[in-house]
């Protein structure tokens, strides 16, 4: 383990107490937005105390006893729907509640997908290949263009728009009744042209209104200052002027460039390295559109 991980995760290692207010001890357990969600919640009207934890993509075999140690403590576990034997490791959100020593507040949150400003953007696992390069996203007109399905419109119909959408509400309403994951997509809908940097980073309105929710249901106040920080900040894709009419939003909200770790990067650019990735990886792109059929069906209309 690296001096820098244990000193950024020093009170779930025990390198120092955790600080302790009066109210519950909260455990986040998920990915980035997780994460996002914890420093919300830490920083709410009631002494609420967290523990940042390691996202559960990060954990190894040798953080389960320091997980274990957590688990045994906590007043309340908000999880993202997290499957049993993640990565061959007990960090399913059933399992971490079978080993808490005494039976927190379950609450779970979904993991939030939402593809309405970015139609073109899809995620793709290849665990082989890794991610491609830039960027950690795929896009759909370089996707079909490497798997030699010909190219697809560079500016989508509103008719397209409008269906990426509708699949994203479909996708995301019926991951969260399958899990009984509390309800974010009247969020995303309300924050319009600030509801996500990316697929799936949403923006600090979604973030803290979930956060408001969270609380509700453990029932103590909702009340959350801004964090004075924009949260899943390292990456902030293109939004298209027809995307934004196509959605009713504001057009002042269109950017034509990505943002990757503050900086600008032309989005030829990116699909240029992506193309060439794909020819390194022959099958990816095959896959992706196979996996993202329905979004490249709309996309095509």
């Amino acid at each position: 383990m690296s001096a820098g991980r244990r000193e950024h995760y020093a009170e779930f290692y025990g390198v120092r107490p955790p600080l302790r207010g009066d109210g519950p001890l909260v455990l986040t357990h998920g990915n980035c937005q997780a994460e996002s969600l914890r420093v919300l919640l830490q920083g709410s009207a009631e002494p609420v105390s967290t523990i940042r934890v390691p996202p559960v993509h990060e954990l190894e075999p040798a953080d389960l006893p320091h997980l274990q140690r957590i688990v045994e403590r906590i007043d309340v576990l908000v999880s993202q729907p997290v499957r049993e034997g993640y990565r061959g490791l007990p960090l399913g959100t059933a399992e971490l509640l079978a080993r808490a020593a005494r039976r927190p507040r379950l609450v779970t949150v979904p993991v939030v997908r939402w593809a309405a400003l970015h139609p073109f953007q899809v995620i793709v696992r290849s665990p082989e290949a890794g991610e491609p390069p830039v960027v950690p996203y795929h896009d759909l007109r370089t996707l079909s263009v490497a798997a030699g399905g010909g190219e697809l419109p560079d500016v989508p119909s509103p008719e397209a728009v409008r269906a990426v959408r509708d699949l994203s509400v479909r996708e995301l309403t019926r991951r969260q009744d399958r899990h009984g994951a509390l309800d974010v997509v009247d969020l995303l809908v309300h924050q319009g042209a600030n509801a996500a940097h990316t697929v799936n980073h949403p923006g600090n309105g979604v973030l803290l209104g979930l956060a408001e929710r969270v609380l509700a249901a453990v029932g103590l106040p909702q009340l959350l200052p801004d964090p004075g920080r924009t949260l899943l900040d390292a990456v902030h894709a293109p939004v298209l002027p027809a995307v934004l009419d196509a959605l009713d939003l504001p057009s002042r909200a269109a950017r034509t460039s990505w943002t990757v770790a503050g900086r600008v990067v032309r989005d030829d650019d990116v699909r240029r390295a992506q193309l060439e990735w794909y020819r390194r990886w022959p099958g990816v792109a095959a896959a992706g559109l196979r996996r993202h059929a329905e979004a490249h069906a709309a996309w095509a209309q």
